[in-house]
Parts: structure tokens; sequence; C-alpha cells
């Protein structure tokens, strides 16, 4: 009997190859979703955690400076006075190769004698064969020509074989860089090699010259950025924190890599998040298919039953199906997540680049626990979703079996049930939301429960809007009016799966775009407050932990002594060490001459004497942004921040805490007045321009590109093109977002697509003695899309309060406790609009198919069907 069974089993789903697809379809874009964004994030930070151990090599300690770095001088106490030999000078600095595609470059200026127990990049160099080119020819000069022209001519550099090849560059080429305000050229003089595609990839951005080099690029004579050691087990490291100077520091590599990776977790937890949701919508998808299965075969499982087959052997056997369709479905989404996967790294690179850190990926990582994972969640869903109709097709006897109508009937007496469930997964989701934790599962988990609760809320809404809608359909539509509403309520077990399905979908759609709009408005109306300037002049735009820039000081005064400006200031953009904590990103400071907002800066708290938070600068007070009061806990009674300086640990208070969305690590505000007291810092940053009454901008800035600044290297902007920079920013940031949304749409179109082929199905009969009593094939059309229509129209009504309370979640708990900004509520009408229009439009596409079907019937073998 049992082989019998499962032979029986394999038919079906040979014979039923439509729905068998849907099934598969459902897991399959469910599980890719889910890879593809694994995928793509551990390969950015696979990328970057290659490319730190490439920097520090085998370093076990290192000692890091503020923002003019570490004197020389320092190296050569711990050479000699503390008889250190695994000692050595680092200066790191990113910078712009102009004949690479104005890409970023990592500039690691070394000490060539010093360089063999950390790093191999001379040893690869040297293994490079005499007359060897990137381009496959016309190189001259042998491995030790290489070399010594490395260590005895000034401005030659090695770069990677693999970046030289891209760009056709060969040894004896120059390679231009920009730099702060700059630009320089430097000779290559060797390719840097290495044994395999991962360290390849490490090092494909670096670029590698000595220390005297990198100074003059850095524009930093006398000073290195770091240090690094290799230090015995048990080394006293109170004889080297004795010599250290002033506003340095001494720490370990994988602390400082491990801040920086925290900069990232929240971002790919939040896309890790909205591939799962879709995932859900797959699994009502899976629940609809195996639903319609044991449906489709009652009279059959009726007759096993009668024969003699167990509820076991049943249970088994549609169990049996979900888990091999499901395995293949999985198979497939593993697949093409790593298809998807190889499209979305780019942009999700491009976003952690453009916001965090330069990363650069040129292959993509599989790990195997993301395969597995993957595997786990396809086959986990497929067998959770089918748990449920497996269990029913072996609970009512043979002979209720026989009765298509039974299953309809505990549909009904189901809904009091699914909706007590809906209250009380919601309640769990808002008294997680209460749990005073900044733990993302947490509130993730809330989100689960407020989706899934709202989603069980269908069935007894679908009931209630087609009461609702029946009189005003019969009065539009006539007869066919009054049957399609009552034909969605007698199916509701597969009709409340799909609209669900389609309702979770669009509720997504409604709570991410309100979000998004929210967020853009939001920083809309900070950039409009905040840059209160005309223009704004800045170095080529690189990372926000990259090193800092430097733009001569001569600038400001050159571009201050232009007719028809009024005044300028200065922002000096510098990252400081923050001894209490070692485990975040080093502390941004923006030393500012002027507050370009003109006092109209918004604050959360503000402590300065009248509010005069200006005033409380100058006397050497700081002002800290949101973010950066978050991850570091600062309130109005714990409010002081220890900073090194070049004169020393100083303790500073803070005034206040305002609002910015510049970098979600924060940022301290400090007078520039104050900055310059602590550190022996020349430098400026960026500078902002205010025109006199009446002039024109443009000629301003003409003027200021083609002559005032033309020996130096600095963007020149309006505001309304910063804006819209920023812009092409944020929007890069949230692309993957929307696909991510589209593919879940995409689930759930094919949700109601299997619903309507199902009812199609089963009511066979039923529309053939439509057909024989004289129901023409345009009726059918017209009666399955009101069907659809009915289906769509209610999906949109319920998704639009379940997207609004998603974005409420989302703006007020996720993003806080994420990233550490407060955003303000946006709700645009048409955001609304679009998203019930894509519920409708869905639903109603996805009935053409079976309506076309439907007009194609043959009677005869309609009534045939039973």
């Amino acid at each position: 009997m049992s082989f019998a069974i499962f032979r029986l089993g394999r038919r079906y789903i040979s014979r039923r190859l439509l729905q068998s697809v849907l099934f598969v379809v459902g897991v399959a874009l469910g599980v890719a979703m889910v890879i593809a964004i694994d995928i793509a994030n551990t390969s950015s930070s696979r990328a970057f955690d290659l490319s730190a151990q490439s920097i520090s090599g085998k370093a076990t300690h290192q000692i890091l400076g503020g923002p003019n770095g570490i004197p020389t001088d320092l190296y050569r106490q711990l050479r000699l006075d503390l008889g250190l030999d695994a000692v050595a000078p680092i200066i790191e600095q990113y910078v712009r190769g102009v004949n690479v595609g104005d890409q970023p470059l990592r500039l690691l200026g070394v000490d060539p004698f010093a360089e063999p127990p950390f790093r191999n990049y001379l040893t690869a160099a040297s293994e490079q064969s005499a007359g060897e080119t990137a381009a496959g020819g016309g190189a001259n000069g042998t491995t030790t020509d290489a070399i010594n022209a490395f260590i005895a001519e000034p401005r030659t550099a090695l770069m990677s074989s693999t970046l030289a090849k891209r760009y056709s560059l060969k040894i004896g080429d120059t390679l231009n860089l920009r730099a702060n305000d700059q630009q320089i050229g430097v000779r290559i003089v060797g390719l840097l090699q290495v044994p395999d595609q991962a360290s390849a990839q490490a090092i494909d951005n670096l670029l590698l010259t000595d220390i005297a080099t990198a100074q003059e690029i850095a524009g930093s004579p006398g000073h290195i950025s770091r240090i690094d050691l290799i230090l015995p087990a048990g080394y006293d490291l109170q004889k080297i924190k004795a010599i250290l100077p002033q506003g340095t520091a001494l720490t370990t590599p994988n602390a400082e890599n491990s801040a920086i990776n925290q900069m990232t977790a929240a971002f790919n937890l939040n896309l890790q998040a909205l591939s799962l949701l879709a995932l859900v919508v797959g699994v009502f998808l899976i629940y609809n298919t195996v639903t319609f299965s044991v449906i489709q075969r009652r009279p059959i499982i009726g007759v096993l039953r009668a024969l003699g087959a167990t509820r076991g052997q049943i249970f088994t056997l549609i169990l049996g199906e979900a888990l091999v369709l499901g395995v293949v479905g999985t198979i497939l989404g593993l697949a093409l997540g790593i298809i998807m996967g190889r499209a979305s790294v780019g942009l999700v690179a491009k976003t952690i680049s453009d916001l965090y850190f330069t990363v650069n990926v040129q292959t993509i990582t599989v790990a195997p626990f993301t395969l597995l994972k993957g595997a786990a969640i396809g086959v986990a869903a497929s067998i959770i979703a089918a748990l449920i109709p497996s269990y029913e097709a072996t609970r009512t006897p043979p002979a209720g079996t026989m009765r298509r109508s039974d299953v309809e009937q505990r549909a009904l007496r189901l809904v009091p049930l699914t909706t007590a469930g809906a209250i009380a997964s919601n309640l769990l989701g808002l008294l997680l939301l209460r749990v005073p934790t900044t733990n993302l599962y947490v509130s993730f988990g809330a989100l689960f429960c407020i989706v899934i609760g709202s989603a069980l809320f269908t069935p007894i809404v679908l009931i209630i809007m087609m009461r609702l809608a029946s009189p005003l359909t019969s009065r539009i539509f006539g007869v066919l009016g009054r049957m399609a509403p009552r034909a969605v309520t007698r199916s509701l077990s597969r009709t409340s799966i799909a609209v669900a399905a389609l309702t979770i979908a669009v509720s997504v759609i409604v709570g991410v775009s309100v979000m998004i709009g929210s967020f853009r408005t939001t920083v809309s109306d900070w950039l409009d407050t905040t840059l209160g300037a005309d223009i704004f002049i800045s170095p080529p735009l690189l990372t926000v932990i990259s090193a800092t820039p430097n733009t001569d000081p001569k600038v400001a005064a050159l571009v201050g002594a232009v007719q028809g400006i009024d005044h300028v200031a200065t922002v000096r953009e510098v990252n400081a060490i923050a001894p209490d904590y070692p485990d975040l990103p080093p502390v941004n400071i923006l030393a500012i001459s002027e507050d370009t907002s003109n006092g109209k800066r918004n604050f959360i708290w503000n402590n300065a004497p009248n509010g005069d938070y200006r005033k409380a600068l100058t006397d050497g007070y700081l002002a800290v942004s949101e973010p950066f009061a978050f991850h570091r806990n600062i309130t109005a009674e714990n409010n002081t921040l220890k900073l090194l300086t070049d004169h020393g640990e100083q303790t500073f208070t803070i005034v206040g805490v305002y609002y910015d969305y510049s970098t979600d690590q924060g940022a301290v505000l400090m007078a520039d007045p104050i900055y310059r007291s602590f550190y022996n810092d020349p430098y400026t940053t960026n500078v902002a321009v205010f025109l006199k009454s009446g002039v024109d901008r443009q000629q301003i800035i003409n003027q200021l590109q083609t002559d005032t600044l033309k020996g130096y290297d600095l963007r020149v902007q309006s505001y309304t093109d910063l804006r819209a920079g920023v812009f092409a920013i944020f929007e890069q940031a949230f692309s993957i977002t929307i696909a991510l949304q589209l593919l879940a749409t995409v689930v759930a179109f094919i949700g109601v697509l299997s619903a309507l082929m199902s009812l199609q199905l089963e009511q066979t009969r039923q529309y053939g003695v439509m057909r024989a009593t004289g129901m023409t094939p345009a009726q059918l059309w017209r009666y399955t899309l009101i069907q659809t229509g009915l289906m769509g129209f209610t999906a949109g009504i319920l998704a639009l309060p379940i997207g609004l309370a998603l974005a409420l979640v989302l703006i007020y708990v996720i993003n806080v406790r994420s990233f550490g900004w407060t955003m303000q509520l946006h709700l645009p009408p048409s955001e609304f609009a679009q998203a019930f229009a894509v519920a409708v439009i869905a639903s109603l596409a996805a009935g053409i198919y079976p309506a076309y079907k439907l007009g194609t019937l043959v009677t005869s073998r309609a009534l045939r069907s039973e």
C-alpha cells in the first residue's frame, strides 16, 4: 500500500506540472532573495577583511595618532631606546587615481627595510620576472632595477598587477594621483604579484610607495599615520605607553577592524530582514498550493482511506510531495540566488563605499554557511507551510473527504480562531517593541509578529468586504456582480491565503516607501536648514573613514578676496581618538569657524545658556549629532567626552545633541579656535562661501574654477549641485531595497495566480453548468476578473493600515536602533494610491490567464469532470 501511495504522489506531481511549477517558483524566489543578500553582504565584508589583513599584515599591535599623525621620532625611539626589531612605520591615505577611472586607491607608504616581518609586498614584487608587464609586453628593467628604483628614486610606486592590467598600465608609466588639493604623478616601477585570487582582490586598489613619497602626497612631512609592531607574548605594554606622545594610543588591528565592521552590521541586517519578508510571502504561496493539491485529491484521499490507508500514510504522502518540490525549489533558489548575488553585490558594495568605507569587490564569496542557511530556510519553509494542509488531509473521515465543501466549512469555522491569533500576534509585537533594548533581532521579531498577525486578519476582513461590496457590484455588473463576491467567500480557504500574500507584499511596499519618502523629506529639510551658504568648496569626495583630506589654508583667504563674496567659513573635518570608546570608530570632529545654519540647527536637547549653542561652542563646549549620542549613550546627564589631543587627554562637556543625517556614525561640532588650541593642525577641509546680495552665483563659481583655484584640485559646487549629489547617493543606497520590494510583489502575484488556477480547476463543473445555462465566454471573463478585482481591492485596503504600521515601526524603532537617527513621518497620498493600484492591477493581471482558460472551456468535458 505504501509504495502504491507514493507512486500516486509522483504521478500527481508530473500530471499537475503548472501547479508544481508555481510551488517551486515560490520557494525558489524566496530562497534566492535570502541567498543574494547574504552573498552581497558576505562578499563586501570579506573584501574589506582581506584588504584590512593585507594592510595590517602580521602586526599584533598598532600605535595610532590624531589628525596630524605620529612624529617620526617615535619610530626611532621604539627601535633604539626600547630595542624593538619588529617595528614598521606606515603612512596610509586614500587618493584617487586619475588614469585608473578616478577610483579610490589605498596609498601605503612603507619603509622597505622594516617591512619583511609584516608584509610580503616587496617580496611579491621581486617575484615579477624581468621585463614582464601588466599589458603583456613593453616593460623594461630587471627585478633588481625595480626594487632599487623603489628604494632610491623619489615618486616611485608599486601597484597591483590586476589593476594595472585592467587599465593597460605597464612598468615605467606614470600614474597621476589626486590627493588633498593637488595632483602628483608617480612612476610605476613594479607590479605586486600574489599567488591566489583572494589575495589579488585584497590588494587590488593598493598603491605602495616609500615613506618620503607618501609624506609628500599626503602633505604630512615629519609625520606618519601609524606604527605597526609585532610584540612577543607577555611583553610589558607600559614600556611603550610611557614614551607615547600626547594624542597617540596603543591598540590592536582587530579592535580597529571590529569597530569598522560594526558600521555596516545594521545595514546588512536590515537587508536580510527585508529579504526574509519576501520569503514569508512565499510561505503563503506554498501553503496555498499544498492546500489546493489536498482539495483537488480529496475524492482520491477518501477512496484511499476507505481502502485502508492510514492517516500517517496520507500525512507522509502530502508532506513528502511538499518536501520533494521544496528541495527542487531550494536547489533552483540557490542557483538563482548566486546569479542575483552577482548583480546585487555591486549595489551593496557601492552603497557601503558611499556611506561607510571604500570596499573593492572583484569576486563574490559564496560561503558554505550561506548555502546551508538557504537550503535550510527553503526546506523548512516548505515543510512548515505544508504541515497544516497535510494534517487536515488526515483529520477528515473517509466519507467527509469526498465532500469538497467540507474544507470551506472548516475554513469558516477557523475564522474566529485566526482573528484571535491575529490579535495575539499583534499584541506580542507591540510588547516586544516596548522592550527597552537596542537589539535589532528583538525589533525585527516584533516587526514580523505584526506582519504575520495582520495577515491573519485577512479571512474576517475578506468576508466583511465581500458583504459590503456585493450591493455595489450587483448594481454595476448585475447577476455577475452578485455571484462574484459570494464565490470569493465560498472559496475562503484559497482566496484568503492569496489575498494575505498580496497584502503582505503591498504592505511592505507601503511601509518601505513611506520610510524612504520620510527619510528623503527629512534629509531635504535638514539640508535646507543646515547648509546656508551659496557655494561649497571641498576636496574630491572620498569615504567617511578615509584619511582626512588636507586643504591648503590659503584657499580660504584667496576665495574670500574675490569680488562679490561677502565672507567665507571653514570646516576642518578630522578623526580623533576617544579612549573611552575603543570598540567604536574614531570620533569625527567638525571644527567650524562659523555655523552655516546661521543658528537654525535643530536640537533634540540643548543645555546652552539661553539656548545659544554657538556662544557655548566658542566657550569650549561641544555639540554632538544624534547618531553619535546614540552609539555612545550621551544624555543630558552623561554629557562628557574625552579626546586625545596634541596637548594630552582632554575632557569636554557636551552642551546639546542636534539632528544630523550626514553619517550614521555621528559627528562632534567644535569651534575652530578651540580645535586649533588643542591640535597643531594648520589645514582646513571645506570652505563655505557666502555671496553678497545680487551677485551671480554661477559667474563666481566659474571664476573660482578657472582662475582663483586653478592650481588646486578642489570641487566647487553650488548648494543645488551639492544637494543633488547627496540625493544621488541617497537613491543609490535604497536601490536594492526597491528591488527587493518588486521581487516580493512578484511572489505575491504568483500566489494570486495560483489561487485563481486552483479555483478554476476545482470549479470546472460549476463553470460548465454556467456555460450550459447560457453564460457566454465574455461573461466568464468578467466573472473571473470581478473576483480578482475584489481580491486585489481587499488586499489594497488591508495593506494600507498594515503598511502604515510597518512604516511607523521602521521609522521610530528600527531606524533609531539601527542608525541612531530620528526621521520625521511624511505621508504622501501618492504612495498609498500607488500601492493600492499595485494590489488591484496585480490581481487583475493574475486573472487574465485563468479567464482565458475559462473562455476556451469545453462544456461537455467540464460537465463530465465529476
